[in-house]
């Protein structure tokens, strides 16, 4: 057998290690991985490197995880995101992507009730965002995670958008499929079936129907409240280009939580959204629905990581309020396929605290903001499942 430098030697124990590992521990691994690969980036250089710098690359790996963190039992890489030593921001003609940071790698969904419900989806022909964005929360809301909350949200009209923005890796096309008449009924049999508690509807933009599919949005509410009227149903809609109609025949079904998107700062969105879709029309819908429902949840969604800074973040905030928006997610954008927009930033978990705070002190009923929270997220849901029984209990 040949002889083995440094670096072979490491590499061949990292890779036993990876192999060997259970899941819990993958995330420590990656960790140390960190620790030890950029030490040995330096590796050639050392003959030549004075004293005082081997002792630094020495602390380091001192400093970093030892072999016992491979056997405690209890792993929470977001304590440690201060030790992370990669590239967290894009400067001025970067054309690399960035390295996806350890506090944004998740568990492969498993669980009884989650494949339950993707055998359910694929027998009746639905479409979750949940499967069509990427979503890395999948596993968590489909079983149903420590909370209990089982939640699934579902996407109306197809899986072909009349839209094309430069973040979504929904499928587009000018004339989608016609809309099938039977999916309100299919949809509401099907979440019934599955025994949930909170439900989110969605869909992709029907620019391409004159009501932008409002009513078959609506009617879908409506054969879900039909066969169970105690669960939640939160619908995220498009912002059917402003018609206040399709806004009211929405905020009229019976729905729980009004939600609508709106995706980005102000001086982004001709940069990250399809050009029909603008701030100050999100801004109307969401407060439309309000005056069609005063008793309406609303809440919508900012994605961070795409070139914002932090006083185009704050003015969102405000604007969100000044329109009554009562719930706000906020959360990292992550590239989902590489035609799409690459990540300007990684925003640390500290920074996403931050925007919690400031949420929160804003008067947001609720705030959900971490690096991998999404517009349907699963804490928020269990938030505003029992903020709404307490509601219905008083009255």
């Amino acid at each position: 057998m040949p002889a083995m430098n440094t670096e072979s030697i490491t590499v061949l124990f990292c890779c036993v290690t990876l192999i060997c590992l259970p899941s819990p521990f993958f995330d420590v691994f990656l960790l140390f991985e960190q620790f030890v690969g950029s030490s040995l980036h330096t590796h050639h250089h050392l003959k030549s490197t004075n004293k005082p710098h081997r002792e630094e690359i020495t602390k380091r790996l001192q400093d970093g995880p030892s072999f016992q963190d491979f056997l405690d039992k209890e792993v929470d890489v977001g304590e440690t995101w201060s030790l992370y030593q990669g590239k967290l921001k894009k400067q001025k003609g970067d054309k690399e992507r960035l390295r996806l940071p350890p506090w944004l790698k998740t568990e492969i969904p498993i669980g009884r009730n989650f494949q339950k419900i993707k055998e359910s989806l694929r027998g009746l022909n639905l479409h979750t965002v949940c499967e069509e964005a990427k979503c890395p929360n999948i596993g968590e809301c489909w079983g149903g995670g420590e909370k209990k909350t089982a939640t699934a949200t579902i996407m109306l009209m197809g899986d072909e958008c009349t839209r094309g923005c430069r973040f979504c890796s929904v499928k587009t096309s000018r004339k989608p499929p016609p809309l099938n008449n039977e999916e309100p009924v299919n949809t509401a049999a099907a979440i019934y079936a599955w025994d949930l508690d909170y439900v989110v509807l969605t869909s992709v933009d029907r620019d391409d129907l004159p009501d932008g599919g409002a009513d078959h949005f609506a009617r879908t509410v409506e054969e879900i409240k039909s066969r169970n009227s105690s669960i939640l149903v939160e619908c995220l809609t498009p912002d059917f280009r402003g018609n206040r109609d399709s806004v009211q025949r929405i905020a009229l079904s019976g729905l729980d939580v009004f939600a609508h998107n709106i995706e980005t700062v102000a001086a982004l969105q001709a940069f990250v959204r399809d050009p029909r879709a603008n701030y100050h029309q999100s801004l109307s819908v969401l407060k439309a629905s309000k005056e069609f429902q005063p008793d309406l949840i609303t809440k919508t969604s900012v994605m961070l990581g795409l070139g914002e800074s932090d006083d185009q973040v704050l003015q969102t905030l405000k604007d969100l309020r000044e329109v009554g928006v009562d719930c706000l997610t906020i959360g990292q954008y992550m590239q989902p396929t590489k035609r799409r927009l690459h990540v300007k930033e990684y925003v640390t978990p500290a920074k996403f605290k931050h925007w919690e705070e400031v949420g929160n002190e804003l008067g947001f009923l609720y705030t959900a903001s971490g690096p991998l929270v999404r517009s349907s997220y699963k804490a928020g849901e269990f938030f505003l499942k029992n903020h709404l029984n307490k509601r219905r209990e008083s009255a």
